[in-house]
Protein backbone atom coordinates (compact mmCIF):
# COMPACT_ATOMS: atom_id res chain seq x y z
CA UNK A 1 0.00 0.00 0.00
CA UNK A 2 1.27 3.47 -0.86
CA UNK A 3 2.59 5.67 1.93
CA UNK A 4 1.18 9.18 2.31
CA UNK A 5 3.35 12.30 2.08
CA UNK A 6 2.23 15.77 3.15
CA UNK A 7 4.46 18.78 2.45
CA UNK A 8 3.50 22.24 3.69
CA UNK A 9 5.20 24.92 1.61
CA UNK A 10 6.03 28.40 2.85
CA UNK A 11 7.35 31.36 0.91
CA UNK A 12 8.64 31.82 -2.60
CA UNK A 13 8.17 30.04 -5.91
CA UNK A 14 11.56 28.40 -5.44
CA UNK A 15 10.14 26.59 -2.42
CA UNK A 16 7.14 25.52 -4.50
CA UNK A 17 9.55 24.07 -7.07
CA UNK A 18 11.56 22.35 -4.32
CA UNK A 19 8.40 20.79 -2.90
CA UNK A 20 7.49 19.29 -6.27
CA UNK A 21 11.01 17.90 -6.69
CA UNK A 22 10.95 16.42 -3.18
CA UNK A 23 7.83 14.49 -4.13
CA UNK A 24 9.71 13.23 -7.20
CA UNK A 25 12.63 12.10 -5.01
CA UNK A 26 10.33 10.26 -2.59
CA UNK A 27 8.05 8.67 -5.20
CA UNK A 28 10.37 5.65 -5.77
CA UNK A 29 10.10 4.95 -2.03
CA UNK A 30 6.35 4.52 -2.42
CA UNK A 31 5.20 7.94 -1.16
CA UNK A 32 2.15 9.58 -2.70
CA UNK A 33 1.10 13.12 -1.84
CA UNK A 34 -1.92 13.96 0.27
CA UNK A 35 -3.46 17.36 0.97
CA UNK A 36 -3.77 16.88 4.76
CA UNK A 37 -1.28 15.96 7.49
CA UNK A 38 -3.86 13.70 9.17
CA UNK A 39 -3.00 10.14 8.28
CA UNK A 40 0.28 11.06 6.56
CA UNK A 41 3.25 8.73 7.00
CA UNK A 42 5.65 11.62 6.45
CA UNK A 43 5.17 15.35 6.99
CA UNK A 44 7.71 17.91 5.75
CA UNK A 45 7.60 21.62 6.47
CA UNK A 46 9.36 23.35 3.57
CA UNK A 47 10.21 26.64 5.25
CA UNK A 48 11.05 30.21 4.29
CA UNK A 49 13.17 32.61 6.37
CA UNK A 50 12.16 35.84 4.64
CA UNK A 51 8.96 36.79 6.44
CA UNK A 52 8.71 38.11 9.99
CA UNK A 53 8.60 35.55 12.81
CA UNK A 54 9.30 32.70 10.37
CA UNK A 55 10.96 30.53 13.02
CA UNK A 56 8.15 30.99 15.54
CA UNK A 57 5.60 29.88 12.95
CA UNK A 58 7.63 26.75 12.25
CA UNK A 59 7.86 25.83 15.94
CA UNK A 60 4.12 26.41 16.35
CA UNK A 61 3.42 24.07 13.43
CA UNK A 62 5.80 21.48 14.85
CA UNK A 63 3.86 21.55 18.12
CA UNK A 64 0.66 20.68 16.27
CA UNK A 65 2.40 17.91 14.36
CA UNK A 66 3.65 16.38 17.59
CA UNK A 67 0.05 16.07 18.80
CA UNK A 68 -0.91 14.41 15.51
CA UNK A 69 1.95 11.94 15.76
CA UNK A 70 1.25 11.12 19.42
CA UNK A 71 -2.42 10.47 18.64
CA UNK A 72 -1.49 8.28 15.68
CA UNK A 73 0.86 6.18 17.79
CA UNK A 74 -1.64 5.91 20.66
CA UNK A 75 -4.15 4.47 18.18
CA UNK A 76 -1.65 1.84 17.06
CA UNK A 77 -0.74 3.51 13.79
CA UNK A 78 2.63 3.40 12.07
CA UNK A 79 5.25 5.97 12.92
CA UNK A 80 4.90 9.41 11.30
CA UNK A 81 8.22 10.86 10.12
CA UNK A 82 8.52 14.63 10.60
CA UNK A 83 11.01 16.71 8.61
CA UNK A 84 11.90 20.38 8.37
CA UNK A 85 13.34 21.57 5.07
CA UNK A 86 14.18 24.88 3.44
CA UNK A 87 15.76 28.09 4.65
CA UNK A 88 14.73 28.00 8.34
CA UNK A 89 16.16 24.48 8.49
CA UNK A 90 19.39 25.69 6.92
CA UNK A 91 19.72 28.66 9.26
CA UNK A 92 18.49 27.12 12.49
CA UNK A 93 18.88 23.36 12.15
CA UNK A 94 20.53 22.75 15.51
CA UNK A 95 18.02 24.94 17.31
CA UNK A 96 15.15 22.98 15.73
CA UNK A 97 16.60 19.68 16.90
CA UNK A 98 17.18 21.11 20.38
CA UNK A 99 13.70 22.57 20.83
CA UNK A 100 11.66 20.00 18.90
CA UNK A 101 13.06 16.60 19.78
CA UNK A 102 10.25 14.85 17.88
CA UNK A 103 11.66 16.10 14.56
CA UNK A 104 13.28 13.24 12.62
CA UNK A 105 15.05 15.13 9.83
CA UNK A 106 16.35 18.65 9.28
CA UNK A 107 17.80 19.42 5.85
CA UNK A 108 18.58 22.49 3.80
CA UNK A 109 17.45 23.46 0.30
CA UNK A 110 20.64 22.09 -1.29
CA UNK A 111 20.44 18.59 0.19
CA UNK A 112 16.95 17.26 -0.46
CA UNK A 113 18.30 15.03 -3.23
CA UNK A 114 19.66 12.95 -0.33
CA UNK A 115 16.18 12.34 1.09
CA UNK A 116 16.11 8.57 0.40
CA UNK A 117 19.24 8.10 2.50
CA UNK A 118 17.91 10.42 5.21
CA UNK A 119 14.60 8.56 5.38
CA UNK A 120 16.36 5.20 5.75
CA UNK A 121 18.59 6.61 8.49
CA UNK A 122 15.65 8.24 10.29
CA UNK A 123 13.61 5.03 10.26
CA UNK A 124 16.48 3.16 11.87
CA UNK A 125 17.53 5.94 14.23
CA UNK A 126 17.42 4.98 17.93
CA UNK A 127 19.56 7.81 19.29
CA UNK A 128 16.61 9.97 20.33
CA UNK A 129 17.96 12.87 18.26
CA UNK A 130 16.92 13.76 14.73
CA UNK A 131 19.39 13.72 11.87
CA UNK A 132 20.67 16.92 10.26
CA UNK A 133 21.98 17.59 6.75
CA UNK A 134 22.51 21.31 6.32
CA UNK A 135 26.01 21.40 4.83
CA UNK A 136 26.44 22.92 1.40
CA UNK A 137 27.40 19.88 -0.70
CA UNK A 138 30.17 19.97 -3.28
CA UNK A 139 27.88 18.30 -5.82
CA UNK A 140 24.87 20.03 -7.36
CA UNK A 141 21.55 18.56 -6.26
CA UNK A 142 20.31 18.89 -9.85
CA UNK A 143 22.80 16.20 -10.92
CA UNK A 144 21.07 13.70 -8.63
CA UNK A 145 17.38 14.53 -8.96
CA UNK A 146 15.19 12.04 -10.84
CA UNK A 147 13.09 12.99 -13.82
CA UNK A 148 9.73 14.51 -12.97
CA UNK A 149 7.27 11.82 -11.93
CA UNK A 150 4.07 13.82 -12.21
CA UNK A 151 2.25 16.33 -14.37
CA UNK A 152 2.95 19.92 -13.37
CA UNK A 153 -0.11 21.52 -14.93
CA UNK A 154 -0.38 23.99 -17.77
CA UNK A 155 1.98 26.38 -15.96
CA UNK A 156 5.20 25.12 -14.38
CA UNK A 157 8.27 26.39 -12.52
CA UNK A 158 11.77 25.53 -13.67
CA UNK A 159 14.75 26.32 -11.43
CA UNK A 160 17.72 27.59 -13.46
CA UNK A 161 19.78 29.41 -10.83
CA UNK A 162 20.14 29.29 -7.06
CA UNK A 163 21.90 31.25 -4.37
CA UNK A 164 23.03 34.86 -4.32
CA UNK A 165 26.34 36.71 -4.11
CA UNK A 166 24.85 40.17 -3.60
CA UNK A 167 24.82 40.14 0.23
CA UNK A 168 22.15 42.79 0.76
CA UNK A 169 22.40 43.68 4.43
CA UNK A 170 18.78 42.74 5.22
CA UNK A 171 18.76 39.36 3.48
CA UNK A 172 19.45 35.80 4.67
CA UNK A 173 19.48 34.18 1.21
CA UNK A 174 23.30 34.06 0.76
CA UNK A 175 23.51 32.25 4.10
CA UNK A 176 20.65 29.81 3.54
CA UNK A 177 20.87 29.14 -0.21
CA UNK A 178 24.62 29.62 -0.65
CA UNK A 179 26.68 31.10 -3.47
CA UNK A 180 25.25 31.64 -6.93
CA UNK A 181 25.04 28.51 -9.06
CA UNK A 182 23.65 28.28 -12.60
CA UNK A 183 22.55 25.03 -14.20
CA UNK A 184 23.87 23.97 -17.62
CA UNK A 185 21.69 25.08 -20.52
CA UNK A 186 21.27 21.54 -21.90
CA UNK A 187 19.89 20.27 -18.57
CA UNK A 188 17.43 23.17 -18.42
CA UNK A 189 16.19 22.64 -21.98
CA UNK A 190 15.79 18.91 -21.36
CA UNK A 191 13.68 19.59 -18.27
CA UNK A 192 11.62 22.14 -20.20
CA UNK A 193 10.87 19.52 -22.86
CA UNK A 194 9.71 17.09 -20.18
CA UNK A 195 7.45 19.75 -18.66
CA UNK A 196 5.89 20.41 -22.07
CA UNK A 197 5.39 16.67 -22.58
CA UNK A 198 3.51 16.64 -19.26
CA UNK A 199 1.17 19.40 -20.43
CA UNK A 200 2.88 22.67 -19.51
CA UNK A 201 2.42 25.57 -21.90
CA UNK A 202 3.88 28.31 -19.70
CA UNK A 203 7.23 28.01 -17.91
CA UNK A 204 8.54 30.39 -15.26
CA UNK A 205 12.30 30.33 -14.76
CA UNK A 206 13.29 30.60 -11.11
CA UNK A 207 16.34 31.86 -9.27
CA UNK A 208 17.18 33.92 -6.23
CA UNK A 209 19.00 36.17 -8.71
CA UNK A 210 17.68 34.70 -11.93
CA UNK A 211 18.98 37.38 -14.29
CA UNK A 212 22.47 36.72 -12.93
CA UNK A 213 22.25 33.38 -14.75
CA UNK A 214 25.56 32.30 -16.30
CA UNK A 215 25.15 28.61 -17.12
CA UNK A 216 27.33 26.69 -19.51
CA UNK A 217 25.87 26.55 -23.00
CA UNK A 218 26.12 23.63 -25.44
CA UNK A 219 28.97 25.52 -27.11
CA UNK A 220 30.99 25.41 -23.89
CA UNK A 221 30.61 29.16 -23.33
CA UNK A 222 28.79 30.94 -20.53
CA UNK A 223 25.25 31.93 -21.51
CA UNK A 224 23.30 34.74 -19.92
CA UNK A 225 19.56 34.71 -19.27
CA UNK A 226 18.58 36.46 -22.51
CA UNK A 227 20.23 33.78 -24.63
CA UNK A 228 18.71 31.01 -22.50
CA UNK A 229 15.23 32.49 -22.99
CA UNK A 230 15.71 32.57 -26.75
CA UNK A 231 16.80 28.91 -26.69
CA UNK A 232 13.75 27.90 -24.65
CA UNK A 233 11.42 29.78 -26.98
CA UNK A 234 12.51 27.34 -29.70
CA UNK A 235 11.18 24.36 -27.71
CA UNK A 236 8.03 23.14 -29.45
CA UNK A 237 5.02 23.58 -27.17
CA UNK A 238 6.32 26.43 -25.00
CA UNK A 239 3.95 29.33 -25.59
CA UNK A 240 4.76 31.54 -22.61
CA UNK A 241 7.95 32.32 -20.69
CA UNK A 242 8.50 34.29 -17.48
CA UNK A 243 11.35 34.67 -14.98
CA UNK A 244 11.65 35.71 -11.35
CA UNK A 245 13.37 37.21 -9.25
CA UNK A 246 15.79 39.73 -10.73
CA UNK A 247 18.32 42.31 -9.59
CA UNK A 248 18.55 45.70 -11.36
CA UNK A 249 22.33 45.42 -11.77
CA UNK A 250 22.02 42.23 -13.82
CA UNK A 251 19.45 43.57 -16.28
CA UNK A 252 21.90 43.62 -19.22
CA UNK A 253 21.24 44.89 -22.74
CA UNK A 254 20.90 41.37 -24.18
CA UNK A 255 18.10 40.57 -21.73
CA UNK A 256 16.40 43.91 -22.33
CA UNK A 257 16.41 43.28 -26.09
CA UNK A 258 14.93 39.85 -25.48
CA UNK A 259 11.88 41.64 -24.08
CA UNK A 260 11.65 43.46 -27.41
CA UNK A 261 12.16 40.45 -29.68
CA UNK A 262 10.60 37.43 -28.01
CA UNK A 263 6.81 37.14 -28.27
CA UNK A 264 6.86 34.13 -25.91
CA UNK A 265 8.33 36.29 -23.12
CA UNK A 266 5.39 37.80 -21.24
CA UNK A 267 5.37 41.62 -20.89
CA UNK A 268 5.52 41.53 -17.10
CA UNK A 269 8.64 41.89 -14.95
CA UNK A 270 9.20 41.71 -11.20
CA UNK A 271 12.25 43.90 -10.56
CA UNK A 272 12.71 44.69 -6.84
CA UNK A 273 14.35 47.92 -5.72
CA UNK A 274 13.42 47.87 -1.97
CA UNK A 275 13.75 51.66 -1.45
CA UNK A 276 13.76 54.87 -3.46
CA UNK A 277 16.36 56.54 -1.22
CA UNK A 278 19.98 56.43 -2.38
CA UNK A 279 21.16 56.63 1.22
CA UNK A 280 19.08 53.63 2.25
CA UNK A 281 20.03 51.70 -0.90
CA UNK A 282 23.68 52.19 0.03
CA UNK A 283 23.01 50.97 3.59
CA UNK A 284 21.25 47.95 2.07
CA UNK A 285 24.34 47.24 -0.08
CA UNK A 286 22.21 47.24 -3.20
CA UNK A 287 25.05 48.74 -5.28
CA UNK A 288 22.76 50.94 -7.39
CA UNK A 289 20.92 54.24 -7.00
CA UNK A 290 17.32 55.20 -7.62
CA UNK A 291 18.31 56.87 -10.89
CA UNK A 292 20.21 53.74 -11.98
CA UNK A 293 16.96 51.85 -11.52
CA UNK A 294 14.99 54.50 -13.42
CA UNK A 295 17.44 54.23 -16.35
CA UNK A 296 17.02 50.43 -16.48
CA UNK A 297 13.24 50.84 -16.49
CA UNK A 298 13.53 53.43 -19.26
CA UNK A 299 15.51 51.00 -21.44
CA UNK A 300 13.00 48.23 -20.77
CA UNK A 301 10.04 50.40 -21.69
CA UNK A 302 11.78 51.60 -24.84
CA UNK A 303 12.29 47.97 -25.84
CA UNK A 304 8.81 46.81 -24.79
CA UNK A 305 6.34 49.70 -24.38
CA UNK A 306 3.56 47.41 -23.09
CA UNK A 307 5.74 46.09 -20.25
CA UNK A 308 4.11 46.08 -16.80
CA UNK A 309 6.25 46.20 -13.68
CA UNK A 310 6.18 44.84 -10.17
CA UNK A 311 8.59 45.41 -7.30
CA UNK A 312 9.37 44.84 -3.61
CA UNK A 313 9.66 47.58 -0.97
CA UNK A 314 11.00 47.40 2.56
CA UNK A 315 9.66 50.19 4.77
CA UNK A 316 11.33 51.29 8.00
CA UNK A 317 14.82 50.01 7.24
CA UNK A 318 17.14 51.06 10.11
CA UNK A 319 17.89 54.76 9.89
CA UNK A 320 15.11 55.55 7.39
CA UNK A 321 14.07 59.21 7.73
CA UNK A 322 11.00 61.06 6.51
CA UNK A 323 13.06 62.26 3.54
CA UNK A 324 14.16 58.71 2.69
CA UNK A 325 10.54 57.61 2.74
CA UNK A 326 9.55 60.60 0.58
CA UNK A 327 12.18 59.48 -1.95
CA UNK A 328 10.53 56.07 -2.08
CA UNK A 329 7.10 57.61 -2.71
CA UNK A 330 8.59 59.75 -5.48
CA UNK A 331 10.17 56.71 -7.18
CA UNK A 332 6.89 54.77 -7.00
CA UNK A 333 5.11 57.75 -8.58
CA UNK A 334 7.77 57.97 -11.31
CA UNK A 335 7.69 54.27 -12.23
CA UNK A 336 3.94 53.56 -11.86
CA UNK A 337 3.66 49.88 -10.96
CA UNK A 338 1.03 47.36 -12.02
CA UNK A 339 1.59 45.48 -8.78
CA UNK A 340 4.02 45.54 -5.85
CA UNK A 341 4.79 43.89 -2.53
CA UNK A 342 5.61 46.03 0.47
CA UNK A 343 6.61 45.08 4.01
CA UNK A 344 7.79 46.57 7.26
CA UNK A 345 11.44 45.86 7.96
CA UNK A 346 12.09 43.19 10.56
CA UNK A 347 15.58 42.09 11.61
CA UNK A 348 16.90 38.72 10.44
CA UNK A 349 19.39 37.14 12.86
CA UNK A 350 22.90 37.08 11.46
CA UNK A 351 22.36 39.82 8.88
CA UNK A 352 24.33 43.09 9.09
CA UNK A 353 21.20 45.26 9.21
CA UNK A 354 20.03 43.51 12.39
CA UNK A 355 22.96 45.09 14.26
CA UNK A 356 22.22 48.69 13.25
CA UNK A 357 21.19 50.74 16.29
CA UNK A 358 18.89 53.21 14.51
CA UNK A 359 15.81 50.96 14.34
CA UNK A 360 12.65 52.79 13.23
CA UNK A 361 9.75 52.73 15.75
CA UNK A 362 6.94 50.31 14.87
CA UNK A 363 4.26 53.01 14.79
CA UNK A 364 6.31 55.01 12.29
CA UNK A 365 6.80 51.93 10.12
CA UNK A 366 3.08 51.22 10.19
CA UNK A 367 2.15 54.76 9.21
CA UNK A 368 4.64 54.85 6.33
CA UNK A 369 3.61 51.41 5.09
CA UNK A 370 -0.05 52.45 5.02
CA UNK A 371 0.82 55.53 2.95
CA UNK A 372 2.91 53.52 0.50
CA UNK A 373 0.30 50.81 0.10
CA UNK A 374 -2.40 53.39 -0.56
CA UNK A 375 -0.32 54.71 -3.47
CA UNK A 376 0.57 51.23 -4.77
CA UNK A 377 -3.04 50.04 -4.53
CA UNK A 378 -4.23 53.08 -6.48
CA UNK A 379 -1.69 52.30 -9.22
CA UNK A 380 -2.76 48.65 -9.36
CA UNK A 381 -6.45 49.57 -9.59
CA UNK A 382 -5.71 52.07 -12.34
CA UNK A 383 -3.71 49.48 -14.28
CA UNK A 384 -6.48 46.90 -13.98
CA UNK A 385 -9.11 49.42 -15.08
CA UNK A 386 -7.01 50.24 -18.16
CA UNK A 387 -7.62 46.65 -19.32
CA UNK A 388 -11.41 47.08 -19.63
CA UNK A 389 -12.40 46.86 -23.30
CA UNK A 390 -9.13 45.18 -24.30
CA UNK A 391 -8.69 41.60 -25.42
CA UNK A 392 -6.07 39.65 -23.47
CA UNK A 393 -4.74 36.14 -23.96
CA UNK A 394 -5.49 34.11 -20.84
CA UNK A 395 -4.03 30.75 -19.84
CA UNK A 396 -6.97 28.95 -18.21
CA UNK A 397 -5.69 27.05 -15.16
CA UNK A 398 -8.39 26.41 -12.56
CA UNK A 399 -12.04 26.43 -11.61
CA UNK A 400 -13.51 29.60 -10.18
CA UNK A 401 -15.72 29.88 -7.12
CA UNK A 402 -18.93 30.35 -9.08
CA UNK A 403 -20.77 27.69 -11.04
CA UNK A 404 -19.38 27.39 -14.57
CA UNK A 405 -16.54 29.81 -13.83
CA UNK A 406 -12.91 29.26 -14.83
CA UNK A 407 -9.86 31.27 -13.83
CA UNK A 408 -6.55 31.98 -15.46
CA UNK A 409 -3.71 34.46 -15.80
CA UNK A 410 -3.26 37.33 -18.22
CA UNK A 411 0.15 38.15 -19.70
CA UNK A 412 0.43 40.67 -16.85
CA UNK A 413 -0.13 38.06 -14.11
CA UNK A 414 -3.65 39.31 -13.36
CA UNK A 415 -6.27 36.79 -12.30
CA UNK A 416 -8.95 36.66 -15.01
CA UNK A 417 -12.32 34.92 -14.56
CA UNK A 418 -14.60 33.76 -17.37
CA UNK A 419 -17.79 31.73 -17.80
CA UNK A 420 -16.79 28.81 -20.01
CA UNK A 421 -16.89 24.99 -20.25
CA UNK A 422 -14.26 23.01 -18.35
CA UNK A 423 -12.73 21.61 -21.52
CA UNK A 424 -10.99 24.96 -21.98
CA UNK A 425 -8.83 24.14 -18.96
CA UNK A 426 -5.17 24.31 -19.96
CA UNK A 427 -5.91 26.32 -23.13
CA UNK A 428 -4.81 29.84 -23.97
CA UNK A 429 -7.87 31.81 -25.04
CA UNK A 430 -8.61 35.40 -26.00
CA UNK A 431 -10.76 37.17 -23.43
CA UNK A 432 -12.45 40.54 -23.81
CA UNK A 433 -12.18 42.26 -20.43
CA UNK A 434 -15.46 43.65 -19.15
CA UNK A 435 -14.90 44.52 -15.49
CA UNK A 436 -11.89 45.28 -13.31
CA UNK A 437 -11.54 44.77 -9.58
CA UNK A 438 -8.56 45.64 -7.38
CA UNK A 439 -7.15 42.11 -7.63
CA UNK A 440 -8.82 40.51 -10.64
CA UNK A 441 -10.52 40.96 -14.01
CA UNK A 442 -13.60 39.35 -15.53
CA UNK A 443 -14.47 38.97 -19.18
CA UNK A 444 -15.86 36.81 -21.96
CA UNK A 445 -14.10 34.45 -24.33
CA UNK A 446 -13.69 35.86 -27.83
CA UNK A 447 -14.56 33.22 -30.44
CA UNK A 448 -13.53 34.82 -33.71
CA UNK A 449 -16.38 34.95 -36.19
CA UNK A 450 -18.78 33.96 -33.41
CA UNK A 451 -17.98 37.08 -31.38
CA UNK A 452 -18.12 36.78 -27.59
CA UNK A 453 -19.06 33.48 -25.98
CA UNK A 454 -22.51 33.21 -24.46
CA UNK A 455 -21.79 31.17 -21.35
CA UNK A 456 -25.20 29.46 -21.52
CA UNK A 457 -25.30 28.67 -25.24
CA UNK A 458 -21.81 28.76 -26.62
CA UNK A 459 -20.72 25.18 -27.31
CA UNK A 460 -20.70 25.58 -31.09
CA UNK A 461 -18.57 28.71 -30.80
CA UNK A 462 -16.18 27.03 -28.38
CA UNK A 463 -15.85 23.99 -30.65
CA UNK A 464 -15.00 26.23 -33.59
CA UNK A 465 -12.53 28.19 -31.49
CA UNK A 466 -10.84 25.01 -30.22
CA UNK A 467 -10.34 23.88 -33.79
CA UNK A 468 -8.15 26.93 -34.34
CA UNK A 469 -6.10 26.52 -31.13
Amino acid sequence: MAKKLYIKTYGCQMNVYDTVRMTDVLAPLGYETTDRPDGADMVILNTCHIREKASEKVFSELGQLRKLRDRRESEGGDRMLIGVAGCVAQAEGEEILRRAKHVDMVFGPQTYHRLPEMVAEALGNTSGRGISDTDFPVESKFDFLPEESQAHGSSAFLSVQEGCDKFCTFCVVPYTRGAEFSRPVTAIVDEARRLVANGSREITLLGQNVNGFHGEGPDGKSWRLGRLLRELAEVDGIERLRYITSHPNDMDDELIQTHRDLSELMPYLHLPIQSGSDRILEMMNRKHTGDDYRRVIGKLRDACPELALSSDFIIGFPGETDQDFADTLRLVTDINYAQAYSFKYSPRPGTPAAGIDAQVPEDVKSKRLAMLQELLNAQQISFNQSMVGKTLSVLVERKGREEGQLGGRSPYMQSVFIQAPERLMGQIVDVRIETARPNSLTGSVVTGDFGVLDAHNGDDAITAMEARI
